[in-house]
């Protein structure tokens, strides 16, 4: 089980990134959340298998057509901050 935190830069707000995340997150199993962020990036933290982490993790490089993702982070996530999630979230804006 891997868990990862995540911050996607670029053209990601207004173009239903955070919604088509969820969907491909749920469709691979995957749990965790998404929200924008104030400064124009997108946050999240997804979790589950090694393999279905990587698939979510290779679409939120290009995200839905719309989008224009200049950059993806992806770190494991802070020990203590992850608990198991057992379904995929829309977080509102911090």
């Amino acid at each position: 089980m891997l868990t990862y935190q995540l911050r996607i830069t670029g053209s990601v707000q207004g173009v239903g990134f955070r919604e088509s995340l969820r969907r491909v997150a749920e469709r691979e199993g995957v749990g965790g959340w998404v929200r924008n962020r104030a400064d124009g990036s997108v946050e999240a933290l997804v979790q589950g298998p090694e393999a279905a982490v990587q698939r979510v993790l290779t679409w939120a490089r290009r995200g839905p057509p719309a989008a224009r993702v200049a950059a993806l982070s992806a770190s494991p996530a802070r020990e203590g901050a992850a608990h198991a999630y057992a379904g995929f979230e829309l977080r509102p804006t911090v």
